[in-house]
């Protein structure tokens, strides 16, 4: 298996996603030491070059620490507050240690919902590609002041990893506490050995990452790794490093074998289909027979309503929907021509018969293949 890691440096568009553990804790607030480290290590590639835009946590450490709460907050308002305190605290900070290496930053904050729409979606492109342009440093948290679970990301892993596709990046790069991802949890089997390169995320990969990790942050190994998963799919290339150890990035630029390699898939995704299958949040399942789910992975067909076998979830005309196997594996993810209720009344049923049971026709296809991204398959 190929170690890109010599071929990093060509990497133009690169996404840094900093972990809580690595810049803060609830004791202590920033590390303003470890910050300026990364600061300037930020800035060697920005020397070579390369264009950059940071993912940062640590907000809601900083602000409890600010607060002087005794444990990490608990309650949706707790955390907002924090995180109101932290954040500034936090910009405050990066503002101060780039501008010591003549680099101006600008404070991006994103929800879930601000990138399902698909004009908000290239909205938010084209400011960080403008601040990009103008050789300024995004620094992109969620807005976790505003933002309840309807409308969150999840982690700053998964907003990372949409930070990359909006920007269409070719790296990301994460700072993490642990030194790459392990056969096991390594502080909890000494034996445990780091896999230096991962050719593909399989389901068997994705177990052995296990679960959260650092008790500060939202997110463990185990949402790193889709993280990896997700954007491999879109032509992106992720570079786990330890971030609590100085001077790895020069060394992982100089070819040295540390941390761990998730190569990209050799089949790009287009944008939108990425979109789809990244960034929206599915509001229902249908459940397809064994003949629609050959026609969509392996005819590159539409979705039509004779291939379906059951309908859960309420949903609207656009909404994207899971398309599951028997099973309940997870096949594809589309936008729907029909509601749920058009969909109950025309599920199993041939195309030239939707007009007379619904009184009109929008559409001969439930999904059509141009709005439809199979997972694992040719689409």
């Amino acid at each position: 298996m190929s170690d890109q890691r010599p071929n990093l440096h060509q990497s133009k568009r690169i996404v840094i996603k900093i972990g809580s553990s690595v810049i803060a804790s609830r004791d202590q607030g920033l590390n303003e030491v470890r910050l300026s480290e990364i600061a300037a290590e930020i800035a060697r590639l920005r020397d070579e070059g390369h264009e950059l835009l940071l993912v940062s946590s640590g907000a809601v450490l900083c602000g409890a620490e600010k607060l002087g709460l005794s444990e990490s907050p608990r309650s949706i308002p707790m955390k907002q507050a924090a995180a109101a305190v932290g954040q500034s605290r936090l910009m405050w900070a990066y503002e101060r240690l780039f501008s010591q290496h003549g680099m101006k930053v600008a404070q991006i904050l994103l929800t879930h919902d601000g990138i399902t729409n698909r004009r908000r979606f290239i909205n938010a492109r084209n400011t960080l590609l403008t601040l990009l342009e103008h050789q300024i440093l995004p620094v992109v948290n969620e807005n976790d002041t505003v933002t309840v679970d309807e409308i969150k990301m999840g982690d700053n892993d998964n907003l990372a990893a949409q930070v990359a596709h909006l920007v269409d990046a070719s790296l990301l790069i994460v700072f993490s506490d642990v030194d790459g991802l392990f056969t096991e949890d390594p502080r909890k089997n000494r034996t445990a050995t780091r896999l230096n390169v991962v050719a593909s995320v399989t389901d068997k990969i994705e177990k052995m990452a296990g679960g959260t990790g650092f008790r500060g942050g939202t997110g463990g190994m185990a949402t790193k790794v889709r993280m990896a998963r997700k954007v491999a799919s879109y032509g992106v290339t992720t570079l786990i490093l330890n971030g609590t150890m100085p001077g790895l990035l020069r060394k992982a630029f100089s070819g040295e074998a540390i941390g761990t390699l998730f190569l990209p898939e050799e089949t790009r995704r287009s944008s939108r289909k990425h979109w789809i299958a990244a960034s929206l949040k599915a509001k229902g399942d249908l459940v397809l027979d064994s003949g629609a789910i050959e026609a969509i992975t392996k005819k590159g067909r539409s979705l039509l309503p004779s291939g379906i076998a059951a309908i859960k979830g309420q949903f609207e005309v656009g909404d994207a929907l899971r398309c599951l196997s028997p099973e309940g594996k997870e096949v594809a993810r589309g936008l729907t021509n029909y509601n749920a209720s058009e969909m109950m009344k025309i599920q199993g049923r041939h195309s030239n018969r939707i007009e007379g049971l619904l009184g009109y026709k929008g559409a001969d296809e439930v999904i059509h293949r141009d709005n439809l991204v199979v997972f694992n398959g040719i689409i």
